[in-house]
């Protein structure tokens, strides 16, 4: 269902990297054959949450040579996977009891993030959205950098993941 804002919710919505990160040989051939990368962070009550999250990522995007850029578009593309990042993470803690994952799913024209919290809210842009007052531009963000984004929960289990899809630089 699409929510107010903008996002998509779905309920008990499964999609291919939901159990791509499993242990084992048998996973790891799986993503291989489906061009998928999954990467996960238990972040938890981890202090330095945001940017634990953001280092991680950003080591992905050098281990995938989004980093170093080679065009300031790359750069661009880069930056906002890791504003997203912080955004999403920052979200979990304000709002969420704290982010219990970050998973990274890379595929050949999409990254998909993830963060997975125990919160019961549901993730909106402040509408209207106010640029000039501090506070309150994380999804509004989010909704402007990524293709798509939205929320999953699992019916009968605490809390959600909100995810969100950036375009692979060219």
């Amino acid at each position: 269902m699409d929510t107010a804002a903008g996002g998509r919710e779905a309920e008990g919505s499964v999609h291919p990297a939901a159990d791509a990160d499993a242990d084992g040989p048998v996973a790891a051939d799986i993503q291989a054959a489906a061009g998928v990368d999954v990467r996960t962070l238990a972040l938890g009550a981890t202090s330095g949450t945001v940017p634990l999250a953001r280092d991680f990522t950003r080591s992905l995007l050098y281990d995938w040579g989004w980093l170093p850029a080679a065009s300031a578009d790359a750069r661009a593309a880069a930056e906002d996977v890791l504003l997203v990042v912080s955004e999403l993470v920052t979200n979990a803690c304000l709002h969420a009891e704290g982010p219990e994952l970050l998973r990274v799913v890379r595929r050949a024209k999409v990254l998909r993030l993830e963060v997975a919290d125990l919160g019961a809210g549901q993730p909106a842009p402040r509408t209207p959205h106010r640029s000039g007052r501090p506070g309150g531009h994380g999804m509004f963000i989010v909704q402007r950098l990524c293709l798509d984004w939205g929320i999953e929960r699992s019916p009968g289990a605490p809390g959600k993941t909100v995810w969100a899809e950036l375009a692979a630089p060219a």
